[in-house]
């Protein structure tokens, strides 16, 4: 299984911190913020993994990250996104890269604290299909919203003004090869963008989407306040195991 990192974007809504940088370069408490997604597929076993960014900065990825041995990875690659056309599109790019292997997505501005070893090994006994992640937020209207029946999801919506309940989901998302044939069906949103909800409704739709709840903290990092949030998070987590907690 490989691993895809979407890190593109402007980062328009932390400018000006971005008006010289990427945002995934960003720290947050005392490493750049695209360590942390890198993490998440290291400690669910994921070492082939492929950034996705763009933008007058990709270069300043290579400079950090290498080989991509220092931060426990056995390959790494490379995939320039040219403009913005929403995480669909990104994804897109990494269709070589899987050479129709199952792949593990992950928002390169998403911070997670639980390791997802299990949901992984889950999704790969999965015939087919896709697997998401859902947290319960006290903001659903800023994410992609899952409404439950039962144990079923039977609708995701995105970013709803009036959601149907609180769980998001999460930027880490489970795909059979399929997801780029689906992505090649898409249509812009009233956005302009091609939508990962249309992506994960479109498996949804052929009742081929399974799911799991995020333990432990998440958060993304993309405004001034959940970039404050994650680097609190994520402080106070190493203050509390440097003593012993």
């Amino acid at each position: 299984m490989k691993g895809i990192i979407l890190a593109g974007g402007l980062g328009s809504r932390l400018y000006p911190l971005t008006k010289i940088t990427n945002k995934h370069l960003l720290p947050v408490y005392d490493r750049p913020m695209i360590y942390y997604p890198i993490q998440t597929l290291v400690r669910a076993g994921i070492r082939d993994v492929m950034i996705v960014t763009g933008g007058n900065w990709a270069g300043d990825f290579l400079r950090l990250l290498g080989n991509g041995k220092d931060v426990g990875l056995d390959h790494i690659h490379y995939g320039y996104q040219e403009g913005e056309g929403g995480i669909a599109a990104a994804l897109s790019i990494a269709e070589h890269f899987a050479e129709g292997d199952k792949v593990a997505v992950v928002l390169g501005d998403n911070i997670i604290e639980d390791d997802i070893s299990r949901s992984v090994q889950k999704f790969m006994k999965q015939p087919e299909g896709a697997r998401i992640l859902l947290k319960k937020v006290p903001d659903p209207e800023r994410f992609g919203v899952a409404a439950l029946n039962g144990k079923k999801i039977s609708a995701i919506e995105e970013k709803p003004k009036r959601p149907k309940s609180h769980y998001a989901v999460t930027g880490f998302y489970m795909y059979d090869s399929k997801v780029f044939d689906i992505i090649r069906t898409l249509k812009p949103s009233g956005r302009g963008e091609l939508e990962i909800t249309d992506v994960n409704n479109a498996y949804l739709a052929k009742g081929h989407l399974g799911y799991d709840f995020l333990r432990g903290y998440w958060t993304d990092a993309g405004t001034f306040e959940s970039l404050f949030r994650a680097n609190s998070l994520v402080a106070r987590k190493k203050q509390k195991t440097k003593k012993g907690v």
